[in-house]
């Protein structure tokens, strides 16, 4: 949540800070399931696009490590480039009736925005 600092008369100044951890590198989707733990996640929003995190075996080794650290997950795929506003209000609604308490954004640049998304309407009221 924005924390409200001192400001001049009819201007809101705020501080934001939204920690993000990028973890990238060989290998790096078997600490998966022991990075989540740390963070106190139970409960993961698995979002992707398709394609080659399919085919790659990525998102099968991605959930072994979930598995292997007993955490709940649950998966909403389909991104796609300049993703679309249906599949970000399909995951907000998915972590709400989930109880999700992690988003794990597993590939590039559009699965992160789209990632974000979610996570900001699943924090805060209105739309995204």
């Amino acid at each position: 949540m924005p924390e409200k600092t001192g400001g001049e008369a009819g201007m809101n100044s705020f501080k934001y800070y939204i920690p993000t951890k990028v973890i990238f590198g060989k290998g790096a989707e078997k600490e998966t399931g022991k990075q989540i733990k740390a963070q106190k996640g139970k409960r993961v929003l698995i979002h992707y696009g398709g394609g080659s995190v399919v085919r790659s075996g990525l998102l099968k080794r991605v959930k072994e490590s979930l598995d292997e650290a007993g955490i709940f997950h649950i998966e909403l795929g389909g991104v796609v480039p300049n993703p679309k506003l249906s599949l970000v209000y399909e995951g907000i609604a998915l972590a709400k009736s989930e109880n999700i308490d992690f988003l794990l954004a597993v590939g590039g640049e559009s699965v992160i925005d789209s990632a974000k998304a979610i996570a900001y309407g699943v924090a805060n009221e209105g739309d995204v």
